[in-house]
Order: C-alpha cells, then structure tokens, then sequence
C-alpha cells in the first residue's frame, strides 16, 4: 500500500489530486486480505481503472484508491461460430479490441478506441455506433467490497441500459475483477454499419467487403475527428449523458423548439441529444479561464490547464444550469464526480 500518490498520471482530465492510500491490485486474493483489514473497514475508498471517466474535485482524497490492475485474456469455450475470452479487469479497453481483431473474433470493432479498462466497461455499459457492451457480454466476476466475496453475475443480473448498469445503483460498492465475453469466429459476424457516418467513411475510403479491419479504422477515423486525444488535452470524451424525457415533455418542447432533434427507445421514451441543447446554448467552443468545450464536439469539457478539478466541476455546472435554463432539461454528468 502505497501513501500520498499523486494521481495526475492516473486520469486523463489531468487533474492533480492526492490519493491518502493506493492500492494497485492485481489478484482477487489481494483485494479480498484487504478488504478485511482494519485500515479498509476505516476509511472510503473507490475504484479506479483507466481514469477515462473520473473527475478529482478536491485536491486530496483521503480515502483509498484501489487501481485495477489485473491482466490476462483467456479462451474459455470455442466452438464453430463463437469464441469465449475471460479478460482482466485491469487489461486496457484497447488492448481487449486490438486481441480481437488480430484474432479475426467480431463484435468490439464498433468499441475501437474508447479509452478506460475491461473492468470499468461494464459499469456504464460503455457503447458506440450502435453497439454496446451489452451486447457482447456473457457474465463477470465481481468483488464485494464490504464482505470480499466473490459473486458471478449474468448479463441479465447486471440489468444493463443505455449507459448504465446496477454498478450505478444497488451495487456500487463493488470491484469487477474480470469479464467474459462471447465474440463470433471469422465468417460468422454481422456488421452493425447502421450509424450513416460509419457506411460514409466505408465509401468514401472505397471499402466493399466489410472486414472487422475496415469497420474498426472507420470508428477510429470518426473518433479521432471527433473527439480530442486525452494524451494531449485533458478531457474524458462526453462529459453529459443525452436527455431521456417522455412523450409529454417532449411534446411540450417540439412547440417552442420545433427542430428539436429526437431518437425513439424500446420503450417509447425519447432521447434527446445533449450535444444538440449544449450547442444552442452557445457552449461549443467556448472557455472560462482554463476550462472549455472542445472546438468539434459539445459533449467534451476539455481542461486546458487547469490542476484543480474543482474548475472543471463548475464549469460543468454552468453548462447544465443554461440548458435548464432554456429548454427545461437537467443534464446528468456521465463523468464520475470524486469530491
């Protein structure tokens, strides 16, 4: 157990906080000793995996940070059309799609390049160009953090939904150790190419046999237009999850905001795009101080030379206030908040 570690390196909003007690974790059989130790039952503690979708407000967490380090991608069952992994929880999200697509196996080329670990996926249901983890995954193995035992959970039993899970709810208080997930074998994969940008990147780049290849570098080449590299401008890619209202409200909207765009759910609730209200409310682009929102994308706060997270925090603030303000819609952060 380390003390006093700065965790600038550890976040890719490039915050500077101090972690009072960190952990790098790299076994089951650690975390459970630990979690029974007297120092643990004392203070807070959380979860920390690539640091892709945490903000530091305060300049200490006197608490422990528990990084995930745990490695390895294994098959667990293979058969003619799929192909089972069980991958760490500490394995790097990009390093996960990478194995995949040197392995032929489909279902992650729509993920490429979505920063964060294999063990924090699971918890927003991280997803993009009309995929999403849910899709893919068949159980995890997750660590109680008040008793240490293990519990092997289901797809089902993790309750998944458009960026969310039950890691956000009834069970917070646990560390996911590894995921399995079920992949298809070459020549029995179905391309989701739905999302218009995707099939317009495949024609312009002249692409007429779809390959996992091909799909993946699409999504690159979107993301990477898109969106800032976190290596070079602190940010943690959308800040905000998109507005999920009811026939009601939206009815309400349309008649003020007749342009307003809007996407159908399952179960008839509409989403609203919350880069479509920050934009109108003239945030694209914009900065306070050290703090502002990325030239090509309203959903990202960037940090652009800031070490207080707490900058960042109210800035945040002030962008939720003004779409209230005007259409009537509160926001909620995707990004984790640490205060």
């Amino acid at each position: 157990m380390e003390e006093y570690v700065d965790l600038l390196p550890y976040n890719t909003f490039h915050i500077s906080s101090t972690a009072r007690y960190f952990v790098r974790v790299r076994c089951p059989d650690q975390l459970e000793a630990l979690v029974h130790s007297p120092i643990f039952q004392t203070r807070p503690h959380l979860v920390l995996g690539g640091g892709s979708n945490i903000l530091f407000a305060n300049g200490t967490y006197e608490g422990i940070v528990l990084k995930n380090e745990i490695s390895g991608i294994e098959i667990v069952s293979q058969d003619e059309k799929h192909t089972a992994l069980r991958v760490g929880g500490g394995v790097a999200w990009t390093t996960l799609v990478s194995y995949c697509l040197d392995h032929g196996l489909g279902g992650l080329e729509n993920l490429a390049l979505i920063p964060g670990t294999v063990g924090a996926a699971p918890i927003q249901n991280i997803g993009a160009y009309g995929v999403e983890l849910s899709d893919v995954l068949e159980s995890l193995c997750a660590i109680d953090l008040t008793t240490g035992a293990r519990r092997q959970m289901s797809n089902a039993e993790c309750q998944f939904s458009y960026r969310d899970s039950v890691f956000k709810h009834i069970l917070q208080d646990v560390f996911i150790a590894s995921v399995t997930i079920r992949l298809h074998n070459p020549g029995n994969h179905r391309f989701n190419t739905t999302y218009g940008s995707i099939r317009r990147v495949l024609e312009d780049r002249g692409v007429q046999v779809l390959t996992i290849q091909s799909v993946a570098e699409a999504v690159c080449l979107l993301r990477r237009s898109k969106l800032p590299d976190p290596d070079l401008l602190g940010n943690a890619g959308s800040f905000f999850k998109n507005a999920v209202i009811d026939q009601l409200a939206y009815n309400s909207l349309q008649v003020v905001h007749p342009a307003i765009p809007v996407f159908l759910r399952a179960d008839g609730s509409k989403v609203i795009p919350a880069a479509w209200l920050i934009e109108r409310c003239g945030w694209k682009g914009r900065r306070i101080g050290p703090v502002g929102v990325y030239d090509h994308h309203a959903l990202v706060v960037a940090n652009y030379g800031s070490m207080n997270g707490f900058d960042v925090l109210e800035f945040a603030g002030r962008i939720r206030e003004d779409v209230m303000d005007r259409f009537g819609i509160w926001l909620e952060f995707e990004v984790r908040i640490v205060t």
